[in-house]
């Protein structure tokens, strides 16, 4: 086995088709430009920019946009040795409506079902995985099988040999809720939640670190308040619970005892869709650094928050520098 990675996602890859012309309609946008995208993808690509060796366990269509993929990643320097492709399902493309600074409705084309989706468990590199320095699940994972057989597999392989993460990623529509990200899910939302809530309770048990915003701590705990949420975290089983908690900035508590609550760090929004994945390659970069829990927060916030001023989302992951000078103006 080569020298283990610092970071292995696992879950959605796809294309990104965002509008290119920002308060327009979906239906009145002419112009779009074409991204890799996906939330673990993303948050490898968010680690890789900030000098981290990171890689993808996920799979394409067998076409031209599973190509693109390919070539993006490895532009971006994440290894794609384990994106595999399906022949059965077309690469899934996800659209978005820009309308700064907080309404971005997603449009997910992944039917009858996506690639990543069709991850089995017999087909993972166990050993990998158990090795890597951190390694990064998400709920989407959980949602169908074979991918959910398949994560929680994999989390039982590593058996908390390291930071492992599991990203809350909360879609409704996965589920059979209503909505395309974050949310309730309308009036089949608590239906959705209670059907994903007993996989959520299981990868926690495999989990040291549980990311995610109120939404996605809800379908986890059946909580809203922030830290009865990350104290019911705790208790299922991670030693780190982060609250992503929007204008009110974000709270993190470790089970030995530490706690902190940084504000968010305020910025034009242009695009809001990948912030959450730039915070969790810093969070990534901050873990593997050792920092403190405060200063790792800030860092992360700082990450996001840049990415919030631009238009993509892999593309727009920042370098270290960049958020260096970010914090270093503020």
């Amino acid at each position: 086995m080569t020298e283990p990675y610092d970071l292995i996602t696992m879950g959605r890859i796809g294309v990104d088709i965002y509008p290119l012309q920002t308060g327009v309609p979906l239906a009145q946008v002419e112009t779009f430009g074409k991204f890799l995208g996906g939330s673990a993808t993303n948050v490898a690509v968010a680690a890789a920019r900030l000098g981290r060796r990171s890689a993808v366990i996920s799979r394409t269509g067998r076409d031209p946009f599973g190509d693109y993929l390919h070539q993006a990643l490895r532009d971006f320097g994440v290894d794609d040795r384990w994106v595999t492709p399906v022949a059965a399902h077309p690469t899934p493309v996800t659209f978005c409506e820009i309308f700064p600074p907080d309404d971005f409705p997603l449009y997910f084309y992944r039917r009858p079902t996506a690639p990543d989706l069709v991850i089995h468990p017999e087909e993972l590199d166990l050993e990998a995985i158990a090795a890597a320095r951190i390694f990064w699940i998400t709920g989407t994972g959980l949602c169908e099988e074979p991918s959910r057989s398949a994560t929680l597999a994999a989390l039982e392989a590593r058996a908390k040999a390291g930071p492992t993460v599991f990203d809350l990623d909360w879609r409704p529509m996965f589920w059979g809720g209503e909505g395309g990200a974050s949310g309730d899910g309308g009036a089949t939302g608590a239906a959705a939640m209670a059907t994903a809530r007993p996989y959520y309770e299981a990868a926690l048990r495999h989990a040291t670190v549980a990311v995610g915003n109120l939404d996605e701590a809800e379908v986890a705990t059946g909580l809203r308040d922030p830290e009865a949420c990350a104290r019911a975290l705790l208790e299922a089983g991670v030693e780190l619970a982060v609250i992503k908690q929007g204008p009110k900035g974000v709270l993190a508590v470790h089970r030995d005892g530490r706690t902190a609550e940084v504000p968010p760090t305020p910025v034009e929004v242009v695009n809001g869709l990948g912030a959450g994945d730039a915070f969790g390659g810093a969070l990534c970069h901050g873990l593997l650094a050792g920092w403190d829990l405060e200063v790792m927060m800030r860092y992360a916030n700082a990450a996001g928050a840049i990415v919030a001023t631009r238009l993509a989302c892999s593309s727009a992951m920042p370098t270290a520098d960049e958020v260096g000078a970010f914090l270093a103006e503020r």
